[in-house]
């Protein structure tokens, strides 16, 4: 085999390698995606069902309710506008509370329940996920658009 023949072959076989490389990132970075979704959003049928993504709102006042088992806690997030109940098992971080900015992350349900993996809670009194106060902005406008 000549020399360039061999540089031809080492070349092929490299960039084949390179794509199959960039394949797998491409896949595994495909399915760890996760988006940011609203209440409003979920509501209109925008976010997937069977797919996890992140919600992001207020913790609807009197919402929050404790099951017997002592783990499961079903809540409510909401942007103002929409409702979205939200059943989570496992312990909350101390600064969630009622009236308070949290996102939650798990996947939504047939029935409209969203079942959560993960419940994050905001870090001070001030702190918003940009998202959701964006959402929460909005929903604020339109109700006041509404009202008038």
């Amino acid at each position: 085999m000549k020399p360039r023949s061999k540089r031809l072959l080492l070349v092929a076989g490299a960039v084949a390698l390179l794509v199959g490389a960039v394949a797998l990132v491409l896949n595994a970075f495909q399915q760890n995606l996760v988006f940011f979704h609203t209440p409003t959003e979920v509501a209109e049928g925008k976010a997937p069902v069977g797919r996890a993504f992140r919600i992001g709102g207020m913790v609807e006042t009197g919402s929050i309710r404790r099951a017997a088992d002592g783990v499961t806690v079903q809540f409510a997030i909401t942007d103002t506008a929409k409702v979205i109940p939200v059943s989570y098992k496992g312990s909350l971080p101390d600064l969630f509370s009622e009236g308070k900015g949290a996102v939650v992350q798990g996947t939504l349900g047939p029935d409209g329940q969203f079942q959560a993996s993960e419940v994050l809670a905001k870090h001070d009194e001030n702190y918003m996920p940009p998202e959701a106060q964006h959402a929460v902005d909005q929903a604020q406008k339109a109700a006041q658009t509404v009202q008038q």
